[in-house]
């Protein structure tokens, strides 16, 4: 390590015979032109974080534009303000209800499982209509958070019920079924009106066309075309599906698409799947917890929300009083 000493030592002339006070004087005009150069940058930068003439017009105008018809604008606030009044309730409600309901599993020493959320998923695919949009328009998050709120909310409401284990055991004798539950998969379909139509809409494919785009374009079926084709999970059980479609999906993997088939209708359609969920069977030890709280559920009146327990957590909210 260097001696601290040799950072006080007077400095030595330079070899070029100049002595050290005017060598110094002659690196003066360098730093002042570097001090310069400095302060111009500084002053574009600060001109470049400042907003522009037409921004600064756009806002004060009534918000930033994002989307122009024929020059009209329509700025950022209209379209959240739009947004809010189409959706802003309901989402708040929803939020609301899951901090509730979490508020709720707290204060009650209540725990959900991953296992029990499977379960819950697993029955809600195999009994789902075909005509319900809301399972298969949310997420695997949404879903997972929309279960564990539920389940939160069934066993809040039941957690004073005592159901027997006799009448638990006979409640799933007599359903079995409902615990056998076949092998499902998560569909999109493209309907069109002719064998001509499909090919076009294969090619399409194959030239690599996302099929969720297509589907808005092209699909007769409106209310899974708005969905990018999406029907949700079909199986077996299901008798409100077209024939024609479960034996089309059923050669498929995942990511796969079929090639153009015939409905019972006439019309065709191509099919992908974007998940296979295996069939499972649940034994009652599996399902028992399940089942108490569909005997307690029972007893109870169907009308109770997450918003019941709105006051007890002192829940509140832009749209007015909390709810009761």
């Amino acid at each position: 390590m260097k001696s601290n000493r040799n950072l006080h030592k007077t400095p030595q002339p330079p070899q070029n015979n100049l002595p050290y006070t005017q060598r110094r004087l002659k690196t003066k005009p360098t730093l002042l032109l570097l001090l310069l150069l400095l302060i111009g940058n500084l002053f574009w930068f600060v001109l470049w974080l400042l907003p522009s003439d037409e921004t600064t017009s756009e806002k004060e105008d009534g918000g930033e534009k994002i989307a122009a018809v024929e020059g009209d604008p329509i700025t950022r606030q209209q379209w959240l303000a739009e947004m809010e009044n189409r959706y802003g309730k309901e989402t708040l409600q929803s939020l609301v209800n899951e901090a509730v309901m979490e508020k709720a599993a707290e204060k009650y020493k209540l725990d959900v499982k991953e296992e029990e959320i499977d379960l819950e998923i697993a029955l809600l695919r195999s009994a789902q209509d075909s005509n319900d949009s809301t399972l298969h328009s949310l997420s695997p998050e949404q879903l997972r958070q929309k279960m564990r709120a539920q389940l939160i909310l069934d066993k809040v409401l039941t957690n004073d019920i005592v159901v027997k284990e006799d009448e638990a055991k006979k409640y799933y004798e007599d359903n079995k079924s409902i615990y056998n539950i076949p092998t499902t998969h998560r569909t999109s379909i493209i309907i069109v009106n002719s064998k001509e139509d499909a090919e076009r809409v294969e090619k399409e494919l194959k030239d690599g066309s996302d099929f969720a785009v297509l589907a808005r374009e092209h699909s007769l079926d409106t209310a899974s075309a708005s969905l990018g084709g999406d029907i949700g999970f079909i199986s077996s059980s299901q008798s409100a599906v077209d024939p024609a479609i479960l034996p089309a999906v059923e050669k498929l993997k995942e990511k796969e698409t079929s090639k153009p088939f015939v409905l019972s209708d006439g019309r065709y359609a191509i099919v992908k799947v974007t998940e296979n969920m295996k069939g499972q069977s649940f034994s009652f030890d599996e399902v028992e917890g399940h089942v108490k709280r569909q005997l307690a559920l029972e007893q109870l009146s169907p009308s109770i929300t997450p918003e019941a327990f709105w006051a007890e957590f002192n829940a509140t909210w832009i749209y007015g009083e909390s709810k009761n």
